[in-house]
């Protein structure tokens, strides 16, 4: 273990670009994660924990791109402030879990689109995620009852003969165009601001370029196997004390995966729809029906058991400011979840449309606040992985520590 005595007050120098002291032009949650890295830089032990430590040996100073990739290559898995023998109540307080975390939604905030937007990241908590799905459904009610429809008589299934398919097809499909283009321009703007090829000469631009191909193939693996949510050591997370658990990677995996499903779902109805002429209502053992399924429970043990570990967490390892905002979005995902099935079963009575409302509305709540929420953190980590399985593939010029 190197000595780091001479760490303990916060970092004040910096290298200058055009004439700018870099730290100079931090906000202080980037300089906590520039002091903390310059500290874990001097002492090395938990290099081999995660992407995060390899990643920082490749730096001696952090600007502002470099504070913004390392947060969002943090898990949070809590392996390293567990491990840290200088994390508090030491005085140097290095707590890098805790700093990453409050770093996160600032990134989501400086690079959301439409800019004026980034705000709704403090506000999409809880009261919001509740508030926007139950006005939604409450429209949709007030749009069926109009009609005289909200109670009926049993229509098969048939949910086109409250909403024509058109309507529905149009309304959804605006909503999530919307959040996907939202999220696109978000991580583009992320992507160009830390990418690795920036200000870099050309055997380095050239290297990235062959680096591609092969940094796809294993960030893909890592996203889909939620590789550095098995912890420092593989064992798992430290939730509640430094006990190692596997449940968060576990309940992540229910989460991503069932999502997923719904979505395959929702893509198979289309192609019946569109291509084989099927249309709505499909049997209990048709595939959208099945995958949408497994999916919604997924959505379910997933989103419970997130919850649970949540609301348990070491107030060390979480910026407490971002409870609402998680809790927010794990509360839609379970509506969502449960508002499905719920409409499934009833989808052959007088109650059909009730539910169809209810149902439609947390929906597109979901949609709407995909790009302001917890969602956007998934998107920013998975470029903020690919960036680091290029980056590892190219020369390290500083010539010390990295893989």
């Amino acid at each position: 273990m190197l000595p780091v005595t001479d760490l303990a007050v916060p970092v004040t120098g910096g290298a200058c670009e055009g004439g700018v002291n870099l730290v100079a032009a931090l906000s202080a949650d980037e300089q906590e994660i520039a002091r903390v890295m310059q500290i874990c830089n001097a002492c090395r032990y938990c290099e081999g924990f995660c992407a995060v430590f390899p990643a920082m040996t490749r730096r001696l100073e952090f600007n502002k791109a470099d504070t913004h990739y390392l947060a969002n290559l943090c898990h949070n898995c809590g392996a390293c402030l567990y491990a840290c023998q200088y994390a508090p109540p030491h005085e140097f307080a290095v707590n890098v879990p805790q700093a990453m975390a409050k770093l996160r939604v600032r990134t989501y905030q400086d690079y959301a689109w439409p800019r004026a937007l980034g705000r709704l990241y403090e506000r999409a908590g809880l009261t919001v995620a509740f508030a926007l799905s139950g006005g939604l459904a409450l429209f949709m009610i007030l749009v069926i009852a109009m009609n005289g429809r909200l109670l009926h008589e049993p229509l098969a299934g048939n949910f086109y003969a409250i909403f024509p398919h058109n309507f529905l097809a149009s309304l959804f499909g605006i909503v999530f165009l919307f959040a996907i283009l939202a999220l696109a321009i978000g991580v583009v703007r992320f992507w160009r601001e830390v990418s690795p090829t920036k200000n870099a000469n050309a055997a380095d631009i050239a290297a990235a370029a062959k680096a591609h191909i092969p940094a796809v193939a294993e960030a893909t693996q890592d996203i889909a196997g939620l590789r550095y949510l098995g912890g420092g050591h593989g064992n798992g997370c430290n939730e509640d004390d430094d006990t190692f658990t596997l449940w968060r990677r576990r309940f992540h995996q229910f989460t991503l995966y069932g999502f997923l499903l719904c979505f395959a779902a929702t893509s198979v109805a289309t192609l019946y729809h569109y291509l084989l002429d099927l249309h709505a209502p499909y049997a209990f053992t048709s595939a959208p029906v099945i995958l949408g399924t497994l999916g919604g429970i997924g959505l379910i043990i997933g989103p419970v058991g997130l919850l649970l570990l949540n609301l348990r967490r070491n107030a060390l390892r979480a910026d407490v400011k971002q409870n609402a905002m998680d809790r927010g979005f794990i509360m839609l995902l379970l509506l969502v979840s449960v508002t499905g099935f719920a409409l499934l079963l009833l989808r052959d009575t007088r109650f059909m449309a009730l539910w169809l409302a209810i149902h439609l509305g947390t929906v597109m709540a979901l949609f709407l606040t995909l790009p302001y929420g917890k969602f956007a953190h998934g998107i920013f980590r998975s470029a903020a992985l690919l960036k680091f399985n290029i980056e590892k593939r190219m020369p390290n010029r500083l010539g010390i520590g990295g893989e």
